[in-house]
């Protein structure tokens, strides 16, 4: 049985992959800005300090073609408890420990009650950079488009 896509706990989990997912990719150097602005670190205790590893990045031919290893990626984790028992988790691209504990400490805070605070300052602006470098990326993208035809000649 699936689960009720209007249901409070669907909603929250969609919610959460979302904010993982942008922290995730976000470019560190602007995770780092972006946490200063919301004042000092809570209280928290580290579960798994931040580390650093690799993972195994698969793809498809045509995205529908069978998966194959296309290589490997560094990625760093952590994973934090507040003081009030939050836990939150944190994996970002990449070899930086400071952005893996940032997005570990962003995530316990959202799931403690700071959820809009977290999401308005600064999941909103992450995603607002991202979807604006992805618009640039695909119009430099449509401008290199070479569109072929062929016309069809009839022998007589």
């Amino acid at each position: 049985m699936r689960p009720d896509p209007t249901s409070e706990a669907t909603q929250q989990t969609a919610a959460r992959k979302r904010r993982l997912s942008v922290m995730a990719k976000a470019p560190t150097g602007r995770l780092e800005a972006l946490w200063v602005k919301l004042g000092p670190a809570p209280k928290h205790t580290d579960l798994r300090p931040p580390e650093v590893g690799t993972v195994m990045v698969r793809g498809r031919a045509g995205a529908t073609g069978a998966a194959f290893n296309l290589g490997e990626m560094s990625v760093t984790r952590c994973s934090v408890r507040l003081e009030s028992g939050a836990v939150g988790h944190g994996y970002v691209q990449g070899r930086s420990k400071t952005a893996a504990r940032i997005a570990a400490l962003a995530d316990a805070m959202a799931e403690d009650g700071q959820g809009a605070r977290i999401e308005a300052d600064l999941i909103v602006p992450l995603s607002a950079e991202m979807r604006a470098r992805d618009q640039t990326r695909a119009e430099k993208a449509a401008a290199t488009k070479v569109e072929f035809f062929t016309m069809a000649r009839e022998r007589t």
